[in-house]
């Protein structure tokens, strides 16, 4: 401790006592707090000093304890580093700062939505070359040898099934309809293993499983982001508005040195200023709504919805018979446009839904968030709901879903016109993830791009009302999604489309940041990027669930085709399944693993997750009474902090008896608060500054530390507690 004194003028009284006392349980504290010297607001002199403090009075640290520090200290820094490094060479990491500050978080949360898919991508495509190619190609199984000859008895026809070989013997359209990789491993007809056995490695169970476990994780990963993404105001209620105060004072980045990073921190501080205050004009207008006004506006929404309803019935219609037409006319498939029918009416419905849906909500004249939102909900049903229907309608013509044919009573699938059908399957929906990426590259380059040169190029009310082409945030995740969703669908008949579909993601990454820098203009509307990420992972998630329910069909109850593919000599390709147990398995495992199959597991499984659920339920109730409870304390405190200021600023305006001009008194200094925070200086709080020569604004008497005895303790740097 160092005491300094100062002179002290006759007449006044002597400074209140207790300051050293202060100090000393600050101290006290300090030492034995259990809190990590490291993030103490202190030098780094001083926190050595805290941590010699803390050590026990004749005891000396070992060399292994001082070892194991070191040891931390240097694995902690070398986790940082290479945390900096993962983040500096990350993919598209100066691309997304740049959209960020440029266009707001809510754009920026779409291209890192991209790269979240290409990663996706690139693990599916990671696990089906580890557990299926390389084995495959490893262990070389024996040749099948001749394709087995079936002789079908097809009513109309006297002639063998067709393979689905089109007479258009381009290459070039043997490439876009998928007929050129027919025998390759792109498709599940160029598969092919020996009997199963009980010592090598089932090519079968490892094929069957992978979609599924691809499915799986792809699931935990978007579960993961969807939760991470949830807005804030779902656990602190609507009514929650963060403090505009303190975006103005700390949003600035006062380690930025160049002026285009400066260009971008201020585009990005000012998008954030326009969504806060764009929520809260949307806030306002919902709380002076009447009760007759939200009846009106109850009774228009329901109007708009069922015409919008209609309207997407009328596509999916649309979209069953163009799926049907084309396969029962296969033979006769001699032109583009018929091939592509199926994708061609897809994309059309999917261009021309919007532009319905947002005519007619626009003739109720919503406010712009109800209108946005409508549209948005309509767009993904009917994104997903084409999808859907495009599956059913395959499933129809092909698997004779709902239909009766001689092949189909006898093979379990239309033998007559398709010999390997999970080829066909995989050629539309490898046409259709070719059509989505080629749709994607015309609009940037045969729409977007020719309207920005007319627009820069002529002058007029025409060209001023067309503009630039608004870059929709919604649409092209919809867009996005609907391609990953069909690379999901193809899994199983089509392992190698992830890395066709990586290949699009990576080059759609950077033709939407061309169309966005160059061609575009962003959209007024705002999107938050929590609820940006939550909304995009909820779709995916849609999109996910979509695939996996036919794909759990076929590989639990469709017949495989006879003569190609791994499972042409099963019933269904889940049987494999139970003869790898019987090969591989003892008779108690057997009988334990057709107990958890049973009907009779099922009881006490629902009944656990019925438990589990609700003590997550319960748990998040808690969480929520314990937030609110915490928000409630925060305002006491902000309230209590403000009758603090009050009585500061009502002590600083009564003047003192004698000498209002002159010094002021020791005793109104001392019946000052110190400090707002519990600690001596506030965390956080700038450290002292060296002393001007000279009277300064503060003390302009330049007398501060001369009229009274300042009792102080100073670290070894110098910085005061």
């Amino acid at each position: 401790m160092q005491r300094q004194w100062s002179v002290q003028a006759p007449g006044e009284p002597e400074a209140e006592p207790g300051g050293e006392e202060l100090w000393e349980q600050e101290m006290a504290r300090l030492c034995l707090s259990q809190q990590p010297v490291r993030v103490l607001p202190y030098a780094m002199v001083d926190k050595r000093f805290i941590r010699q403090l803390r050590e026990p009075e004749g005891v000396k640290t070992s060399c292994w304890q001082q070892w194991r520090r070191r040891r931390q200290t240097a694995g902690r820094r070398l986790g940082e580093a290479v945390r900096r490094l993962t983040r500096g060479c990350g993919l598209w990491e100066g691309a997304l700062y740049e959209i960020g500050g440029l266009f707001g978080t809510g754009i920026q949360s779409y291209f890192t939505f991209l790269r979240f898919l290409l990663l996706l991508n690139l693990l599916t495509l990671l696990l089906t070359s580890s557990f299926v190619l390389l084995p495959l190609v490893w262990l070389r199984p024996p040749d099948p040898g001749p394709a087995l000859n079936f002789t079908l008895q097809c009513p109309g026809s006297g002639h063998l099934p067709q393979t689905g070989v089109s007479k258009f013997n381009n290459l070039l359209w043997n490439v876009f309809t998928g007929r050129a990789f027919n025998n390759t491993y792109l498709f599940y007809g160029a598969y092919w293993s020996g009997p199963e056995s009980s010592s090598t490695y089932s090519i079968r169970l490892a094929y069957l499983l992978s979609p599924l476990a691809c499915l799986l994780l792809c699931f935990c990963g978007i579960l993961r982001r969807m939760v991470k993404g949830l807005p804030q105001k779902m656990f602190l209620g609507q009514d929650y508005r963060s403090p505009l105060s303190a975006k103005v004072f700390s949003s600035w980045d006062f380690c930025i040195r160049g002026q285009e990073a400066a260009t971008i921190k201020r585009h990005e501080i000012s998008n954030e200023f326009k969504m806060e205050l764009e929520e809260g004009r949307h806030l306002l207008l919902l709380q002076q709504q009447t009760r007759a006004q939200r009846a009106c506006h109850l009774l228009t929404y329901l109007r708009v919805n069922v015409l919008i309803g209609l309207l997407v019935v009328g596509a999916i219609s649309a979209i069953f018979w163009a799926t049907k037409y084309s396969q029962d006319n296969k033979e006769e498939s001699l032109f583009l446009l018929l091939q592509y029918l199926p994708p061609g009416v897809i994309a059309l419905v999917n261009f021309l839904g919007p532009l319905l849906f947002v005519f007619l909500v626009q003739l109720e004249n919503y406010p712009p968030n109800t209108e946005v939102n409508l549209t948005l909900i309509w767009c993904v049903v009917l994104k997903l709901a084409s999808l859907g229907i495009f599956s059913f309608s395959l499933g129809q013509t092909v698997l004779c879903i709902g239909r009766n044919k001689t092949s189909c009573e006898s093979y379990g699938y239309n033998a007559c016109d398709y010999q390997c059908w999970e080829n066909s399957v995989g050629e539309e929906l490898y046409k259709l993830s070719i059509f989505n990426f080629l749709l994607t590259v015309a609009f940037a380059f045969l729409v977007s791009l020719p309207r920005r040169m007319l627009v820069e190029r002529f002058s007029g009310r025409f060209w001023v009302w067309l503009d630039r082409e608004e870059f929709l945030v919604p649409k092209n995740v919809l867009d996005i999604v609907e391609g990953q969703t069909v690379t999901w669908m193809g899994l199983f008949y089509c392992p190698l489309l992830p890395l066709l579909n990586s290949v699009f993601i990576f080059l759609t990454f950077y033709i939407k940041k061309y169309t966005l820098l160059r061609n575009s203009r962003a959209s007024p509307r705002r999107f938050r990027a929590s609820s940006s990420i939550f909304f995009f992972q909820l779709v995916l998630l849609l999109g996910l669930l979509l695939a996996a329910a036919p794909l759990g069909y076929v590989v639990s109850s469709i017949r495989s085709s006879w003569d190609c593919g791994l499972f042409a000599n099963y019933s269904a390709p889940w049987q494999v399944v139970p003869e790898l147990v019987a090969l591989w398995l003892p008779l108690s495992s057997q009988r334990i693993l057709h107990y958890l199959g049973s009907h009779a597991f099922s009881f006490p499984l629902l009944t656990l997750l019925s438990l589990v659920l609700t003590v997550c339920v319960s748990q998040s109730q808690a969480s929520a009474r314990a937030i609110r409870r915490l928000r409630k304390q925060l305002v006491w405190q902000v309230q209590e902090k403000w009758h603090l200021v009050d009585d500061l600023s009502r002590l600083l305006s009564e003047p003192s008896s004698g000498d209002s001009l002159g010094p002021e008194s020791p005793v109104s200094r001392g019946s000052r608060p110190r400090s707002f925070c519990p600690g001596f200086p506030c965390p956080g709080s700038p450290g002292p500054r060296p002393r001007r020569p000279g009277p300064s604004l503060e003390d302009p008497a330049g007398l501060r530390g001369v009229l009274v005895p300042a009792h102080r303790f100073r670290f070894p740097s110098g910085s005061e507690l």
